[in-house]
């Protein structure tokens, strides 16, 4: 699996997780939700992802989005 795909199903995870915690337990746990968003949003435009910094020290490959 490359950074790229890592990323996309971490940020999916967590949206998920978000959700059914927002709705179950606590409607602040949205909030995750929207972090999770913001950073997808900033990464986009430019091209710095934390997760996709660290990924790569680790020592994942690097695929098309993220380098």
């Amino acid at each position: 699996m490359n950074i790229d795909r890592m990323v996309f199903a971490f940020a999916g995870s967590f949206i998920l997780i978000s959700l059914v915690l927002g709705y179950y337990v606590h409607p602040y746990w949205l909030f995750l939700t929207a972090f999770v968003g913001l950073n997808m949003l900033q990464a986009a435009f430019t091209g710095l992802c934390p997760l996709a910094m660290i990924l790569k020290k680790i020592g994942l490959k690097p695929g098309q989005a993220f380098k």
